[in-house]
């Protein structure tokens, strides 16, 4: 299979981007471990309602970003799983190339543009 990108690039690229994302998420847990300390008062009681319903809200959130951090991380592993196996940039559902683009704008996509459109159709 012929795949156009610099192969070497690519997995440096991913594993900067991968040392990014370890870095913010180690901030997301510091953030989120510090907001659950500030939550409650000196007393050991819970703050005013609104305040708690804010500090909900914002760690609702820190959570969705460390989760979507995770997946992020276990899709950069993956794309490095397949520039070590031989198989970076070959679509897995229908074996043809990923467009040079694509794989430039997403290093990890692990599907052509084509094959991406028809399962987002369902």
């Amino acid at each position: 299979m012929a795949v156009t990108v610099d192969i070497e690039a690519v997995k440096r690229r991913l594993i900067e981007e991968r040392e990014g994302i370890l870095e913010e998420r180690r901030r997301l847990v510091e953030d989120t471990s510090r907001s659950l300390e500030e939550a409650v008062d000196e007393d050991g009681n819970d703050s005013h309602m609104a305040d708690s319903a804010s500090e909900t809200l914002d760690r609702g959130i820190e959570l969705s970003l460390e989760d979507n951090a995770d997946h992020l991380l276990a899709a950069i592993d993956a794309a490095i799983g397949r520039i070590d196996a031989g198989t970076y940039g070959a679509c897995e559902r229908c074996a043809k190339p990923i467009a040079q683009e694509r794989l430039e704008a997403l290093p990890w996509a692990t599907k052509c543009i084509e094959c991406k459109r028809l399962e987002e159709r369902g």
